[in-house]
């Protein structure tokens, strides 16, 4: 009986230490192939602006499914940009948030709200 309790415990114990661990890793680790896909949709917008000389528009699906970006697919991030040429990518998870998210205007990965409505 008192072994058994002693596994329980190091058991739980050891489910909340791994949980821990995992929360507190860097983004880069815990959403690797999100930010690599990301990545290349980055790339693909920036390509994109350069030879047309501005951002594609939020609901020209022809375009942005070329980008890599898919319409109401939760894999693919959702894009977003303002009246000024900055532009963001979400990963939303249909939690609420905060989300994975890449804005042209800090130009890194974080976990955050979006700024771009």
């Amino acid at each position: 009986m008192k072994k058994t309790i002693i596994i329980s415990i190091s058991v739980i114990a050891l489910i909340i230490l791994s949980i821990t661990i995992y929360w507190n890793l860097p983004i880069e680790i815990t959403r690797k192939s999100d930010i690599k896909s990301g990545n290349q949709i980055i790339e693909n917008i920036e390509n994109y602006r350069k030879n047309s000389y501005k951002l594609p528009e939020v609901n020209d699906w022809q375009t942005l499914e070329k980008l890599g970006l898919q319409k109401d697919n939760p894999e693919k991030p959702v894009y977003n940009k303002d009246e000024t040429g900055n532009y963001e990518l979400v990963y939303d998870d249909g939690l609420g948030g905060p989300y994975l998210l890449w804005n042209s205007t800090e130009k890194k990965w974080t976990i955050d709200q979006p700024k771009i409505k």
